[in-house]
């Protein structure tokens, strides 16, 4: 709600005395100008910096926004900002504690404000995605008649969680994942700044590692952890933050692993060998692994789609499927998330049979068009669509399988050079065991012969 004399108060002793609030709320810009990221939001003329009054106003009012971004990407941030930038009455709600008993008494004061001080009013509604329909609803007349401006922030996927009459009088910002270099220099900023550290520790480039992989883009989470290897590091005494204090400090050791180097793919290779050996712990292991130190989910997915195809195949073909699936989900929902998916799928294709016929065959087969084992397509198989195909004998002889019962026509398919070959060579584990008999008749019946077999 708005502040009282409490709050202000709370808000002169921590400008006093630093340690009396979390170094994440210290850190926390005061200016769009410090706002670290999300530079797409933050041009001049953007919706953000009309709300703080930059550009002018004019018979354009500024819109109410809707924030929408991962944990940690300064959702509150900007709405603080915006706070301390504005000339407006700003009022702060979440949607965790507040009900429409509290929205009405706001839209009742905005409309107050308005009339008797000509004073506009912002409302930072935190977590907007809690509230039910109903909720939402009782936004609606103040945003539609702008007696507040209103910025909602939430971590769902508004077109599933924001009411639609409350995106169309919304402006939509999408915040990113913040990226390792926005996050180390705010580490850096954090080390050095009075109302920071104040330099009383360093952070060495091990323990600065570590934090980034601990943040996974999470500008709040890297904070805390900094503020707690920091202290870890005060109490014993040290000059800067080690990795053995930080560790020990935030419960999480630090996983050697080298993203452009040599563990990079020597775990992702143990990871694929896990799986093909059906070795389902150990293959969560070196996920866990992959995880931890950062690693994109999305190379994750790739190698697991290879995996499905290159070690499990026609033994259990929807193994692919469960793996593209995964590569999409992925995609879509990001860390942390996503650790749950790529568990699902790396047990599924751990515990699935195996089957490399698929690799071995079209191996085979490539190895054979390089080595010029190719030789002219047969003449009843050319294409005999165009003008004069027919005069030169192409499509002659061509029986169409689906004329015949069995819709299998004994006729040769492959260049003499190939004719007798089989590249296919189906094993019989899991369901490649019934591909293997259906490969076993239809060579017979394209040879000729008549299995009696129905």
């Amino acid at each position: 709600m708005e502040p009282d004399l409490f709050t202000a108060a709370a808000e002169d002793r921590q400008e006093r005395d630093p340690s009396a609030s979390p170094l994440a709320v210290r850190m926390r810009p005061r200016t769009l100008e410090e706002v670290l990221g999300q530079r797409h939001l933050l041009r001049p003329g953007s919706p953000l910096r009309r709300l703080v009054g930059e550009g002018g106003g004019g018979p354009a009012g500024p819109s109410s926004v809707i924030l929408w971004g991962p944990p940690g990407t300064g959702k509150t941030t900007l709405a603080h900002v915006v706070s301390k930038a504005t000339d407006k009455r700003f009022v702060e709600l979440s949607a965790i504690t507040a009900g429409v008993k509290e929205v009405r008494s706001v839209i009742e004061g905005a409309r107050r404000s308005s009339g008797a001080y000509a004073r506009d009013t912002v409302l930072f509604l935190d977590e907007i995605h809690r509230f039910s329909k109903a909720q939402q609803d009782s936004l609606l007349p103040a945003v539609e008649n702008r007696w507040v401006t209103l910025i909602a922030a939430t971590t769902e996927n508004p077109y599933f969680s924001v009411i639609s009459p409350l995106l169309s009088r919304s402006l939509l910002l999408t915040l990113e994942p913040l990226t390792e270099d926005d996050l180390r220099g705010l580490l850096h900023r954090a080390v050095a700044a009075e109302r920071g550290l104040n330099g009383a520790v360093g952070l060495p480039e091990d323990s600065e590692a570590h934090l980034l992989r601990i943040a996974g883009g999470d500008a709040r989470r890297a904070l805390t952890a900094l503020e707690a290897g920091a202290g870890a590091a005060l109490a014993k005494g040290e000059p800067e933050i080690t990795l053995a204090s930080l560790e020990e400090a935030v419960d999480r050791a630090a996983v050697t692993y080298d993203r452009d180097g040599d563990q990079h793919y020597d775990v992702a290779s143990a990871l694929i060998k896990s799986i093909r050996g059906s070795d389902v712990d150990a293959a969560l292991h070196y996920l866990a692994r992959m995880i931890e130190a950062g690693e994109d989910p999305r190379f994750i997915a790739r190698r697991l789609m290879i995996s499905a195809s290159e070690d499990i195949g026609m033994a259990d073909p929807t193994a692919l499927t469960t793996a593209v699936a995964a590569a999409q989900a992925v995609a879509m929902i990001g860390f942390p998330e996503a650790s749950l998916t790529l568990s699902q799928a790396v047990i599924a294709l751990a515990l699935a049979p195996k089957s490399n016929a698929a690799t071995v065959a079209i191996g085979a087969a490539l190895a054979d068009v390089r080595a010029g084992l190719a030789g002219p397509v047969p003449e009843h198989l050319r294409d005999a669509h165009y003008k004069g195909a027919q005069k030169l004998g192409h499509g002659a002889g061509y029986q169409y399988p689906h004329d015949l019962p069995d819709g299998i026509a004994a006729q040769q398919y492959a260049p003499d050079a190939v004719r007798d070959k089989r590249y296919y060579q189906p094993t019989r584990r899991g369901a490649e065991a019934r591909y293997a008999d259906v490969a076993e008749r239809v060579r017979e019946r394209l040879a000729g012969n008549r299995d009696p077999r129905p």
